[in-house]
């Protein structure tokens, strides 16, 4: 398969999922992007179309950030970061957008150190 053909159909799965969730500023949408070196996590208010709060390996905030890659040990710690900042922020509960990518691996390592930290989603 061309990767013009993998993007394109990556854009439909990303489309696919966002037409059923929504973030609002009680629930914000915590939308979640990995690289091949690194992981993002934002906090979206869609009705304003504003980010709240975020957080990656690159955060200055995030601790032993020079350790931390793209994998499912590294997710584990900034799911359970991003956590923190979002309930330091007021957030309790989210709506989980995983971007397209299977629920399995560093996705399922994110929301569950994120779930251990407090969030509800």
């Amino acid at each position: 398969m061309r990767t013009e053909q993998k993007q394109k159909l990556a854009q439909l799965r990303r489309w696919r999922i966002r037409k059923k969730i929504s973030g609002t500023k009680e629930r914000p949408r915590m939308s979640v992007c990995f690289t091949n070196k690194n992981i993002y996590v934002q906090f979206i208010d869609d009705t304003v179309g504003a980010t709240i709060a975020a957080a990656s390996t690159l955060s200055k905030a995030t601790p032993d950030r020079d350790k931390l890659a793209a994998n499912a040990v590294s997710a584990k710690t900034v799911g359970t970061l991003a956590a923190q900042t979002a309930i330091g922020k007021g957030i309790k509960e989210v709506v989980f957008d995983r971007g397209g990518a299977r629920y399995h691996g560093k996705v399922k390592a994110l929301a569950d150190g994120a779930r251990e930290a407090g969030l509800k989603f």
